[in-house]
């Protein structure tokens, strides 16, 4: 290894001893993970799926995709490259399409989001961080992604829930997600638990009484279970979200939305879901829903200011607010005092699907159900018009909430 090698390799042991995200944070465990899924490529040879087909002839015929993905391989550091070349990585991505994710209560070593651990690196090197941002190529991952979602949309998906060890149903799945708190005993002596697919193991619904509602009027609620990202207060309409500390833009964040107007100089509050947070979104205030659409984005595309992040993407919600795919719900009070709230959940790594539940006219109570994410990385955003809310005491980075609980109250 290289003096230069070397430096950079301790930065990202450095990184990794600090990551909390989606990845394990030893390297090593993120390096052998690589490495055996690589080995057991060559097991057999796969016909490709229409998606990888697909992305196979865009990089053949489009010059300049092709040059960033065989430059994003390349700048990739020798003791992390697993993928040595384009048909690998086509490959790999070809398999990963139809495999669900196994659990492991091995918290140091295990992988549950093998997209993730494939592109960790290579979305961290210039060429990575140029290429994910080219449209074509992003659509294409996009129909790679959508093909992989069908398959843990699938029946055939549930292979991976089971009570054994390596099951999402076994002893240690159970205490680590609360699952007591999604399934009844009843529950348990279905086959797989009544569960359809690892999508629905995955955004399964809570037990009604789970997640309590702050009833008084001028609470304002959490719409998901996550930690405290960030809360900002006098956004600006435009600004540059890809800077240091990203700022959050919202001309860009609302996707130019006729509503923009009403919440100038107002607030952001941002959290992230961990893989095993409830992934299902309610509505933080009383209201009518204004308008409620899915905005199509960047998947894998981070903020070059936010540093090496070995988390595969955590480390740029902030950017990511502005860029990724991403849903805008807008909710009307009928009091003036608290105004319209925008919810938006946004997709940050894998697949992410943003599944919105209600439509434009329908009136809402907190604590009602918007959408859900499908499998995969995810962070939520609340936009406030200005001088609406004030947030509660305590909320701090990493800052545990839950859905139904009081982040704010409404000011007078």
């Amino acid at each position: 290894m290289s003096d230069v090698e070397a430096v950079l390799d301790s930065r990202y042991d450095n990184l990794f001893a600090r990551a909390a995200g989606y990845l394990p944070e030893s390297r090593q465990a993120v390096d052998e993970w690589q490495a055996d899924f690589v080995l057991r490529l060559a097991d057999a040879e796969e016909e490709f799926s229409q998606a990888v087909r697909d992305l196979e002839q865009l990089i053949k015929r489009d010059g300049i995709i092709r040059m960033y993905v065989c430059q994003m391989i390349e700048e990739v550091l020798p003791p992390h490259r697993c993928i040595k070349s384009v048909p690998e990585l086509l490959a790999a991505l070809n398999r990963i399409r139809t495999t669900a994710p196994r659990y492991s209560p091995n918290r140091e070593k295990r992988v549950f989001f093998p997209m993730s651990a494939l592109f960790v690196y290579m979305m961290m090197t210039p060429a990575g961080e140029a290429l994910f941002r080219v449209e074509k190529f992003n659509r294409a991952i996009q129909k790679v992604l959508k093909e992989w979602c069908q398959h843990l949309d699938s029946p055939e998906s549930r292979s991976v829930l089971t009570e054994q060890e390596d099951g999402w149903l076994s002893a240690p799945a159970v205490k680590e997600f609360g699952l007591g708190e999604y399934v009844t005993e009843a529950d348990r002596k279905k086959p797989y638990w009544g569960f359809t697919s690892f999508n629905g193991f995955f955004h399964r619904q809570i037990l009604p009484g789970k997640r309590p509602v702050d009833t008084d009027p001028a609470a304002v609620v959490s719409a998901n279970d996550g930690a405290v990202y960030r809360i900002a207060r006098n956004v600006q309409e435009t600004d540059e979200f890809w800077l240091k500390g990203q700022p959050y833009s919202l001309a860009d964040m609302l996707n130019g939305s006729t509503y923009t107007g009403r919440f100038l100089g107002g607030d952001v509050f941002q959290s992230f879901l961990a893989g095993s947070d409830y992934h299902r979104w309610r509505s933080p205030i009383d209201g009518v829903v204004r308008s409620a659409e899915v905005v199509d984005g960047l998947m894998f595309s981070n903020a070059e200011s936010a540093g090496e992040d070995p988390t595969a993407g955590t480390y740029s919600q902030g950017y990511q607010a502005s860029v990724n795919t991403r849903g805008l719900v807008f909710i009307e009070s009928p009091d003036p005092g608290i105004g319209m709230v925008c919810v938006i959940p946004i997709g940050i790594t894998e697949i992410s699907s943003v599944t919105i539940t209600v439509r434009p006219g329908k009136e809402v109570k907190k604590g009602d159900e918007l959408g859900w994410f499908s499998y995969g990385g995810s962070s939520m955003c609340l936009v406030f018009e200005p001088g609406k809310v004030r947030f509660a005491d305590g909320l701090k980075p990493n800052t545990k909430i839950r859905v139904g609980t009081r982040i704010a109250t409404v000011t007078r």
